[in-house]
């Protein structure tokens, strides 16, 4: 029997709406929906009539903010943007003080810093809620990554913690088997609270940053296996399988997996040789590289991601330059077993450098926007349900256990001694790759990124003598306290005489 008051509403019935809509609705809660065009909440609840909690479909925003038990709690999952302002601002007249707005979409995180302090200024509370899994998380379990007001949260975290991904508690392996009207029951939930006003938003972003990392290094392990040894998609997917089954395991490589297996329905020919080589973005991978080169956080492989898609865009000009450019000549002649494994660890190496520089700007952002962020909580609540989540998650959580103020991932026992055991081969990779003309740009970005992070001493000396000469903007001395600085009167540059 339905109740007389929701325990929840959502605003927004697109595909992302619809299915967490209804996982909300499968874990016993009830929950109003309401949408622009009144045609989709009638089709979408007319569709769903039997579940556990009850969907209550409302035709206007009044009807859809009094169907709602007070506090009342609204999810908002439309365009991020001006459409979400629009809805707030349609949504604020007709609520009373306490009412809690949450915001499901891909924010900008200085939006979500925005919208809750106007709220807050009216009575109302804001909650910024990453959610990450795509439209199969969003219906069987996202990893849910809010921020904002803390006693809000407290009220909507009951609901937050059941539709959430769960993983084993002991080993941090996620709990599959979902399915419509069936949650996963037990299980350790993925979802906690991440901090104050864009807090969550923030660390969905850097999330995505990472998940950009991810891909483009595992598309470089595809074309170095493909331009090296000439392999097969249907060989490579038998690859990716084997490494899924190791230190590599994660959805990512699964569904990569999954993809070099599949034939075209059409041609018949490996699906994958048929896809255009041209990678669409929405945005959060540059928001991350942006907001590291303001914060001056050196995150280059994210960056060189970022910059990856953007280098396959321009594809007319990449097919008229390839018949100009020219590249090496040189092929591979030696062991394919020997390689692959090298290529394997070259992924592995180049990823656990991707999110050291993720957790990384996480650090320095808690310190620009006075947060206090539980990096050990930020790995378990990816270890599911979110796009990246993988088993070497478990180890980023293993190494905050053991040190919670750790400085950079790379300083933890298990992946320093990972980085040292494998470094070798990771060379070999960029190195083969540089000699045969295979574009690598994560992989080699890591590895310069892990040269330069564990040198004592770089040519930034050579550089801060060079802005000291041509502007004056002083240098710091080796045999001065830090934090002191001087200038050199430089003697007028030579002019160079230009030939008549």
């Amino acid at each position: 029997m339905a109740k007389t008051h929701s325990d929840i509403g959502l605003i927004g019935l697109a595909v992302m709406g619809q299915n967490l809509a209804l996982n909300i609705a499968d874990h016993g809660f009830q929950i109003s929906v309401f949408n622009r065009t009144t045609e989709k909440t009638d089709k979408f609840v007319a569709e769903n009539p039997n579940t556990p909690g009850g969907l209550v479909g409302t035709k206007t925003l009044p009807e859809f903010v009094q169907s709602l038990a007070r506090p009342r709690k609204m999810v908002i999952l439309v365009q991020a943007g001006k459409g979400t302002d629009a809805v707030i601002d349609g949504l604020v007249p007709l609520l009373e003080p306490g009412d809690i707005v949450i915001d499901g979409g891909n924010a900008l995180w200085t939006d979500t810093i925005r919208r809750e302090k106007a709220l807050r200024e009216k009575g109302l509370r804001f909650i910024g809620s990453g959610v990450s899994g795509g439209e199969e998380g969003a219906r069987f379990g996202p990893a849910l990554m809010p921020g904002g007001d803390r006693a809000a949260y407290q009220e909507l975290e009951p609901i937050w913690n059941a539709i959430a991904a769960k993983v084993d508690a002991e080993t941090g392996t996620p709990l599959t088997g979902a399915a419509p009207g069936k949650p996963i029951v037990g299980g350790v939930p993925c979802a906690t609270y991440i901090g104050e006003n864009g807090a969550g938003h923030y660390v969905k972003m850097v999330h995505n940053g990472i998940e950009y990392g991810d891909m483009q290094m595992i598309c470089e392990a595809y074309a170095l296996m493909r331009g090296l040894l000439g392999l097969k998609a249907a060989e490579m997917g038998a690859i990716f399988s084997e490494w899924n089954q190791g230190i590599l395991g994660s959805f990512l490589i699964e569904i990569t997996a999954d993809i070099l297996r599949q034939k075209d329905p059409m041609t018949k020919k490996p699906f994958v040789d048929i896809v255009l080589d041209t990678a669409g973005q929405k945005g959060t991978g540059k928001w991350t590289s942006t907001n590291a080169l303001d914060m001056g956080v050196p995150a280059p492989t994210v960056a060189e991601a970022v910059f990856a898609r953007c280098l396959s865009a321009v594809k007319e000009e990449r097919v008229a330059a390839s018949k100009i450019l020219k590249g090496p000549k040189k092929k591979y002649r030696g062991s394919r077993k020997a390689l692959i494994e090298a290529i394997r660890d070259a992924l592995y190496c180049s990823k656990i450098c991707s999110y050291a520089q993720g957790f990384q700007l996480m650090r320095e952002a808690q310190k620009e926007y006075k947060w206090t962020l539980n990096f050990g909580e930020i790995a378990q609540i990816w270890r599911g349900g979110c796009i990246i989540r993988a088993g070497f998650l478990q180890k980023i959580t293993e190494a905050y256990a053991r040190n919670p103020a750790l400085a950079n991932l790379l300083l933890d026992p298990y992946f320093n001694r990972t980085v040292k055991q494998a470094q070798e081969n990771w060379r070999k990779v960029i190195a083969l790759a540089v000699e045969c003309g295979v574009a690598a740009p994560t992989f080699g970005s890591a590895l310069s990124y892990y040269d330069g992070y564990r040198s004592a001493r770089l040519p930034a000396n050579l550089l801060q003598a060079q802005r000291d000469y041509f502007g004056a903007h002083t240098y710091e001395r080796t045999d001065q306290p830090r934090g002191k600085f001087f200038h050199l009167d430089w003697p007028e540059p030579a002019r160079p005489q230009l030939a008549m």
